[in-house]
């Protein structure tokens, strides 16, 4: 009988939050997601013996936790957490006002009341620190103190009789409540890398690897890489070309996990799934067996469409390309490859934490088996691969998941035919290996490099980055080998991925400055490390000014949850963005209220996205969305509607979807379809049809009807109060989307 075979691949991964120079932890996540996930999501598979997995480690999140375990970490975010809340400085009861209550509100704040209670009487100051350390007396501090950390406990850590009777008790904890839980986090940080190392010893999991400070592989061989895969597209004014770095990156990366892990990985995820031929070539002759990526590098190396059908099934042709293990090998290297089912992995990130558990769990198997169907009715083994993050989605779910995993681990058992392996497993198993012989460079995000290079804040991170590397290679003959070895970590450490991450348009966070400090601290250490001054552009953000774009077109189909009660960036990523330039106004001294809009399509809908500044006025107001579809040189919209939300104390009063020649309204907040959403919670989000503007996304190329086909859409979103519209966006002009099927947006 045909056999098959799931791969589940977690890629536990944090950035390195660590200045060599000072010792100072600048973020606080490793240690965080460290209590919450990683000891959790092994121990697990206790449960399930015959569910095997693979567990990607990145070299400096090991490094990092390391650090904690050994008490050495200088983590200013848990001196303020363990000091008494009667010895904060002012500066001090800010700093905790700012950050310890960066969780998820829905289900790690509202778990437990007190601190739930604590995050409204700071938000009912509007977020601001000076105005709420007013409110908050010793008492309060200590409370939020000792939540702050136990939300970030691991569900078997929630277990121990002692923490269990922390939680109970609620509020009005003591001094010495509060030495418990930060003594008590050491400990348990302490499990979590022997949890990895005893499960891979019994043949639970495999361990892979990734290159050390977690950089773009390809972009470091050779930074033109980034034009390969996106033609056309603005490259830094120097070209990066290390590929001797990334040797080293991957090296260290096998090297320490062999060291500290007992073991030396068969396997690498490179970061974010980055591929090209050459850094095949580089892990080969490390002795690298296997390497994993996206669906989206193979489709655009094989010349296929992984597209998929109402059902998010893909044509049995397709399936057959991508459910296998594929044998890379041409004159430089050879390698195994898995490609990772995109569909399927995101619907974990991203969908099943908005159900019920068991329905969830249900769907992803059913999900599964279908898609491996037509491979295993013609009687031969099918390979799926499930990759993605093993941390940041599980502050989404209840109980970080873990009643979702645990059903879904039991399916997994129960069903007949079915096995879960890890890869390197699969690959022992597998026999009909599918030849791959060229590849086009890309990682796991549209199968290019864009989100890291490209944009006018990525390049000057590039270009940065060049010139630090340049002064090593001058000024290192002339150094001590202490010197020597810092300034070159500082600079594999600023190779990272993660810097790049939250430059440029794509991704912004509550710490959007402290990456930026960070990475320029990195490269003002190589150069204090090599006794020279730095530049005095590193004193300067690169974040901010003329380097962020107003406008960026949308690259991708979206297909966002209409909650919104928070920003999803991943489930946003692709939609064209709109941001407020808040420093032009003509007008010195106007009142903004809109920080940036977002828009886009998929298959079948339009969404659309207003994220407010700080938070939604109290005012009563109206916000008003007009959107139209044009065909190609016609004069006039073919069709345009009008989305009218009226807001009384920060909740939708009413809605309305109309057309201009039309009296009926199509739809009514009391009259609505089952596939349109308008809400308003902390941002504004909607989702309409496609078919109400007669817009599909058809390539104007390739249509052949009598009737113009519509090519874009055009949106703005503007806020009206008392008859007058006080704010909008775009301020002039109009925000447009190309309807095109999705691989037209990839591809550019």
């Amino acid at each position: 009988m045909p056999v098959l075979r799931v791969i589940i691949l977690w890629h536990q991964h944090q950035p390195f939050y660590k200045d060599l120079v000072t010792g100072e932890y600048r973020l606080p996540w490793v240690r965080l997601h460290a209590l919450k996930d990683y000891y959790g999501m092994v121990k697990l598979l206790d449960e399930f013996p015959n569910v095997h997995q693979t567990f990607n480690l990145v070299p400096s999140l090991i490094t990092q936790i390391q650090d904690y375990v050994a008490g050495t970490a200088l983590d200013p975010f848990l001196r303020v957490a363990a000091k008494p809340a009667t010895d904060l400085t002012l500066d001090e009861r800010r700093f905790a006002l700012q950050y310890l209550f960066q969780a998820n509100p829905v289900n790690m704040i509202a778990r437990y009341p007190r601190y739930h209670e604590l995050w409204e009487r700071f938000r009912s100051t509007g977020d601001s620190t000076e105005r709420a350390e007013k409110y908050f007396q010793p008492q309060d501090f200590t409370d939020l103190q000792v939540l702050s950390q136990i939300a970030w406990f691991d569900e078997f850590f929630l277990e121990d009789p002692d923490v269990a009777a922390l939680i109970k008790k609620s509020r009005g904890y003591s001094l010495d409540d509060q030495r418990f839980v930060i003594a008590r986090e050491r400990e348990l940080l302490a499990k979590v890398l022997p949890a990895h190392t005893e499960a891979a010893q019994r043949g639970t999991i495999e361990i892979s690897t990734s290159p050390f400070y977690h950089p773009i592989l390809p972009l470091i061989c050779d930074s033109n890489s980034g034009a390969v895969s996106t033609p056309g597209l603005p490259l830094p004014q120097n070209r990066f070309r290390h590929p001797e770095d990334a040797r080293e990156q991957v090296l260290r990366g096998l090297n320490l996990h062999q060291q500290v892990l007992g073991i030396r990985p068969q396997g690498v995820w490179p970061s974010e799934g980055s591929v090209s031929e050459e850094v095949l070539a580089i892990a080969q002759n490390l002795g690298v067996k296997w390497m994993a990526t996206d669906e989206e590098v193979l489709g655009r190396s094989i010349g296929v469409s992984f597209s998929r059908d109402g059902s998010g099934r893909l044509a049995p042709d397709a399936a057959e390309k991508l459910y296998t293990i594929h044998h890379f090998e041409n004159h430089q290297s050879e390698m195994h490859l898995i490609f990772r089912d995109h569909a399927i992995s995101d619907l974990i990130g991203f969908v099943y934490s908005g159900m019920p558990p068991q329905d969830a769990a249900k769907h992803l198997i059913q999900n599964i088996k279908q898609a491996a169907q037509s491979i295993l009715s013609k009687g031969r083994d099918a390979v799926v691969p499930i990759i993605l993050d093993g941390e940041n989605a599980w502050e989404y779910y209840p109980q970080s998941g873990r009643e979702f995993l645990r059903r879904f681990y039991d399916g997994l058992q129960r069903e007949s035919g079915i096995e879960a392996l890890t890869v390197s497993e699969a690959i022992a198993r597998h026999k009909d290996f599918a030849k791959l012989t060229s590849l086009v460079p890309g990682s796991w995000i549209h199968a290019n490099f864009n989100v890291w290079i490209g944009a006018p804040e990525d390049n000057r991170a590039w270009d940065y980055l060049y010139h630090a590397r340049n002064f090593y290679a001058q000024a290192a003959g002339g150094a001590s080998e202490a010197q020597r070895k810092l300034a070159f970590e500082e600079l594999l450490i600023a190779e990272g991925s993660d810097w790049n991450w939250w430059y440029g348009p794509e991704h912004h966070s509550a710490n959007d400055q402290e990456f930026d400090e960070l990475y320029r601290k990195h490269l003002s250490n190589v150069y204090q490390a090599l006794g020279a001054r730095p530049p005095d552009y590193l004193a300067q953000p690169i974040i901010g000014g003329a380097a962020r774009p107003s406008f960026v077109p949308q690259t991708a189909y979206i297909h966002p949850r209409v909650t919104g009660d928070m920003v999803r960036y991943f489930e946003w990523m692709g939609a064209a963005v709109y941001t407020a330039d808040k420093r032009a106004g003509a007008m010195h001294g106007k009142t903004f209220f809109m920080d940036a809009v977002y828009a886009g399509i998929d298959e079948a809908n339009v969404y659309g996205r207003l994220d407010f500044i700080d938070r939604v006025p109290e005012m009563e107001f109206e916000l008003v969305v007009n959107l139209e579809s044009w065909a190609q040189e016609a004069q006039r919209p073919r069709r345009a509607l009008r989305l009218d939300v009226a807001v009384e104390g920060g909740k939708i009063e009413a809605w309305k979807v109309s057309t201009p020649d039309e009296d009926k309204p199509l739809a009514t907040s009391a009259n609505r379809g089952a596939d349109i959403a308008v809400v308003l919670v902390r941002n504004f989000e909607f989702k309409l049809p496609l078919e109400w503007l007669l817009a599909l996304p058809v390539s104007p190329s390739t249509a052949k009807v009598a009737t113009p086909i519509v090519t874009r859409l055009r949106l703005r979103f503007s806020l009206w109060h008392n008859g007058l519209p006080i704010d909008a966006l775009p301020v002039e002009g109009w925000m447009e989307l190309q309807l095109v099927p999705e691989e037209e947006l990839i591809l550019g």
